[in-house]
């Protein structure tokens, strides 16, 4: 786990390095002041030597701009490390997550992922500088000010060695205790972020509801449980300060106390207690900043294992040794497939699928909700993989394709579309980045979208504000129609993409992609009976598996759902969540007695009149 995150150091190994080297030329130079400074007084102040007073001001002097250089240097340093690491770690996150297949992104919340880009990565930063310079720093500071304090007066020493002992046995139980606070801490962070995405996200919706004040309650909820977690870690660490100060207290007054007895004794200098003092406060003041590190590191251990999962993680699809490159066609050939998103899924969500579909063909695909529709499409492009059986897209399993090459071939509208910041132009070429202005517009002819675009005072250089927001869903779609068509794909999947489409306008892009785009086979998932009539062949899927599959007229007179819907959606209303039977009849008995109902009105109003 470390091992993989030390990995992210990368060009920052030198800064890394230098770091804690210079935080050991402080470290010496500290040490040696005090040295120094027992010296002054002991063989030039007390034996009247002024120029031994200057000679060794002068060490100290150089000592200490020595020390404040390798301070400055260590500091620059280790925040040119941190930062850098920090970064690293980011990128290869961020881009780790780029190979995840959706059953990988499945597996963490985008709060979650959002949690560890920033706040996790953030801990790790903080806790790799504390490693570099005070992990250094202090373990140096308090071995030399400890030897160094024993070559003076071991007696006199011995009440910090077992200051040290007793303050570190605290301080384990402490930070062992804290640590388990820590830990608790960070997913809640995961909560908070959810909380904001989701309310930034859908604020229309809550404005819409009146539902503010449930929503601020809800992040408060979130928040205070932050709070209450990080009070009681907090309440464990903060013991540490006052332990620590009562510790360096007492050792000042023990070591004044018999010092001045052994000064007395002539066994002990003036300059020489004063050393000890000094190192004394280098020793205490040097566990102190261990202990920092500690907590520390406590708490980005929990960051470091959540990172590492992300990190870990390694994406179910993988190219093969051999990729093929090229796809012949668009035909495509369901073998007794079956699909389950999760490995221990009780029943599959789709069950023994077999289907042949010709190169060039229009394939209409209807069915009530749930009944599996875009897992059908999603295993066309291997956003997924079978559990069993097998795909194959131009005669090839899915699985023997380079995925970038599948996919540039297979082109897919998502059910819910998406469209980022920047101009038109911009979004559109996220099908094409090398298309020229007039493929672009062909393709939104294509789409029926040039005729709104060319009404937008901008033209295709307007703005699209993220996530979309300043065009209808209509428009929306067409943009992402366009967006798709421009990869010039072997296989086009329209899931559910013309919704929000009125349906002339739904006509005209069918058409066009009946003239235009012969050879490409068309995989259309609909609602609506008419958006799919007029396809080579319709499948109607039932709970995961295929009820029919044929032309219009064929399942008319063959399937019994298709009919159904059919028959309801032709007069006046119903969809594939519409029940049958009847339900049907009874709208039907309903409308009936509307429509007498408004013929006795009208002859009423002919009577009185």
């Amino acid at each position: 786990m470390i091992r993989t995150l030390l990995k992210e150091v990368k060009e920052y190994k030198k800064a890394s390095i230098a770091t804690p080297l210079f935080m050991l030329l402080e470290v010496l130079m500290e040490t040696l002041i005090p040295f120094l400074m027992a010296s002054i007084i002991d063989d030039g102040v007390n034996a009247g030597d002024i120029g031994h007073i200057y000679r060794v001001g002068g060490f100290m002097v150089a000592a200490a701009a020595v020390g404040l250089f390798a301070g400055m240097a260590g500091g620059r340093y280790g925040a040119k490390a941190s930062a850098g690491f920090a970064k690293n770690l980011r990128e290869s996150m961020f881009n780790h997550i780029q190979t995840f297949s959706f059953a990988n992104i499945d597996k963490f919340s985008t709060a979650g992922l959002v949690t560890r880009l920033t706040t996790d990565v953030t801990n790790l930063q903080n806790a790799y500088q504390m490693i570099l310079r005070m992990f250094t720093r202090a373990p140096a500071s308090m071995i030399c000010a400890m030897v160094m304090a024993f070559n003076i007066n071991a007696r006199l020493s011995s009440i910090y060695l077992a200051a040290v002992i007793i303050l570190g046995v605290i301080l384990f139980f402490i930070i062992r205790h804290a640590t388990g606070f820590f830990q608790q801490a960070f997913p809640k962070y995961d909560e908070l972020n959810a909380s904001v995405q989701e309310n930034v996200s859908a604020v229309r919706v809550v404005k819409a509801y009146v539902r503010e004040e449930q929503e601020t309650s809800k992040f408060q909820r979130a928040s205070q449980n932050i709070y209450n977690i990080f009070v009681k870690a907090e309440c464990n660490v903060i013991v540490n300060a006052p332990l620590m100060m009562f510790t360096v207290y007492t050792c000042i007054i023990l070591i004044s106390w018999l010092g001045a007895k052994m000064i007395v004794s002539s066994a002990l200098t003036t300059g020489e207690l004063m050393s000890l003092l000094a190192y004394c406060m280098n020793i205490l003041m040097s566990l102190m900043m261990l202990s920092m590190v500690f907590v520390m590191i406590s708490m980005s251990m929990a960051s470091i294992r959540r990172i590492s999962e992300v990190l870990h993680e390694t994406s179910d699809l993988d190219n093969p040794a051999e990729p093929v490159y090229e796809v012949k066609d668009g035909s495509i050939t369901f073998r007794h497939v079956d699909f389950a998103y999760k490995k221990d899924s009780a029943e599959p969500v789709l069950k023994d699928i077999n289907l042949e579909i010709r190169s060039g063909e229009t394939i209409g695909i209807i069915g009530g909700t749930g009944s599996a529709k875009t897992s059908l499409v999603n295993l066309v492009s291997r956003l997924y993989d079978v559990t069993d059986g097998e795909v194959l897209v131009g005669g090839r399993n899915v699985k023997e394709y380079d995925m970038e090459s599948l996919r540039n071939q297979v082109s897919v509208v998502l059910q819910n579309n998406v469209l980022f910041s920047g101009s038109i132009l911009e979004n559109l070429r996220w099908g094409d980045p090398d298309a020229a202005d007039e493929e672009c517009e062909a393709a939104c002819r294509l789409a029926c979208a040039n005729e709104f675009i060319q009404r937008f005072p901008d033209g295709y250089h307007t703005h699209i504000e993220q996530g979309g927001s300043n065009v209808s869903g209509g428009q929306k779609q067409r943009l992402c129609i366009a967006r798709a068509l421009l990869k010039k794909p072997k296989i086009l999947i329209l899931d559910d993409s013309t919704s929000a489409v009125d349906t002339a306008t739904d006509g005209k892009i069918r058409r066009a992609f009946r003239e235009e785009i012969p050879d490409t086979t068309k995989l259309i998932i609909a609602q609506r009976i008419s958006s799919v009539q007029d396809a080579d062949r319709i499948i109607v899927m039932e709970e995961g598996r295929i009820d029919g599959f044929g032309t219009h007229e064929e399942l008319l007179a063959q399937n019994e759902i298709y009919r159904e819907v059919y028959e309801s959606q032709t007069q006046g209303g119903g969809d594939f969540d519409e029940p049958s039977g009847e339900a049907s009849e009874e709208k039907a008995r309903e409308r009936s007695g509307e429509a007498l109902d408004e013929k006795g009105r009208i002859e009423r109003k002919r009577g009185e009149a």
